[in-house]
């Protein structure tokens, strides 16, 4: 009887990352067709127990763009999809996820916050022209603050006794603090 690996995934509008999670895994093969269907199977652990996994991935994706990278502690998939868009979940279906697949929030980027650069190298870019940007006011976010005296200044009873004499004249000093 075969066991299932820990699976974690992630999207962007354009891929799936898919991560197995089977340390010295031997002899892996990952098989992914065209209509979304994802196959995994290796063995692992002192014992050489089979591991075997099959996905069936919400929509149609890109086989030639994909990629895949069996290392030492996991198997990584970065799988293009043939449609960019999000995809509302992982698997095609009404049913329930199964156990061994979970959300990998180290990778994971809500569809509002995807701005396309996750993975692009972005070396030799110079940042620095972007804060003189024409147009966008001198101190704007200072502009529409008022300096209004609607605020009284409050005073610590310790600072009030030090610098106000008492009825003899003498300036008392606040006790240190422990």
């Amino acid at each position: 009887m075969s066991r299932h690996p820990e699976v974690k995934w992630a999207q962007r509008a354009d891929k799936v990352f898919i991560t197995v999670l089977l340390p010295d895994a031997k002899n892996a093969k990952v098989n992914l067709e065209p209509d979304g269907d994802f196959t995994f199977s290796a063995s692992a652990g002192v014992e050489d127990h089979l591991y075997e996994l099959k996905l069936d991935l919400f929509d149609k994706v890109n086989v030639e763009e994909s990629k895949i990278n069996i290392g030492v502690r996991s198997i990584f998939c970065v799988v293009e999809k043939a449609e960019k868009g999000w995809w509302k979940k992982l698997l095609r279906g009404d049913e329930k996820a199964p156990h061994y697949l979970k959300v990998d929030w180290d990778k994971w980027v809500d569809e509002d916050e995807d701005n396309g650069l996750g993975d692009l190298d972005l070396g030799g870019m110079d940042f620095s022209k972007f804060a003189g940007m024409e147009g966008m006011g001198g101190d704007a976010m200072g502009d529409d603050l008022d300096d209004t005296d609607d605020e009284e200044e409050v005073s610590k009873p310790a600072e009030e006794n030090s610098e106000n004499p008492d009825e003899h004249g003498v300036k008392s000093e606040a006790a240190p603090s422990i």
